[in-house]
């Protein structure tokens, strides 16, 4: 995603914060930063192995708060 797209989507979220939240995903190895030196420059963010893998054990874990709100 660009980094516009992913700031419309996020509600509120400041370029400053959302810049710090990148970077820390990245150093950590759970997203990518592709440039492209066009004009305007081109930056997009995408889920490295690590991101997906992790998005699969986020996913199972909403899973099960959903099913122990519903329980409720």
């Amino acid at each position: 995603m660009r980094f516009g797209a992913l700031k419309k989507s996020i509600p509120g979220i400041s370029s400053r914060v959302l810049t710090e939240r990148l970077r820390s995903l990245e150093s950590a190895g759970i997203i990518f930063r592709e440039y492209r030196a066009t004009i305007p420059p081109e930056v997009s963010y995408g889920l490295t192995e690590k991101g997906r893998e992790l998005g699969l054990v986020l996913k199972g874990l909403n899973q099960l708060a959903q099913r122990w709100y519903q329980e409720t």
